[in-house]
């Protein structure tokens, strides 16, 4: 694995956690240091935190909200 991709790695450490969680990746960026960018995306799409991921995950929490309220609302009663 080339200097530049090292370094990359270690600036970010969620990637460097997913590369050891998947070691091929240490084979495919030492073969090709240009993949550095679909690694990125996988990493985003394995911790959830693509924006379709993120929409979904705030949806459920309003919608767990409103059920909490609807029962909060229900024991006033």
């Amino acid at each position: 694995m080339d200097s530049d991709t090292r370094i990359r790695l270690r600036e970010q450490p969620e990637l460097i956690r997913y590369v050891r969680m998947h070691p091929d990746w240490y084979r495919q960026l030492s073969r090709d240091p240009e993949s550095f960018s679909k690694l990125e995306k996988e990493a985003k799409v394995f911790y959830g935190k693509t924006f379709p991921q993120r929409v979904e995950r705030i949806g459920n929490q309003l919608q767990m909200l409103r059920l909490l309220a609807g029962m909060a609302k229900s024991l006033d009663e």
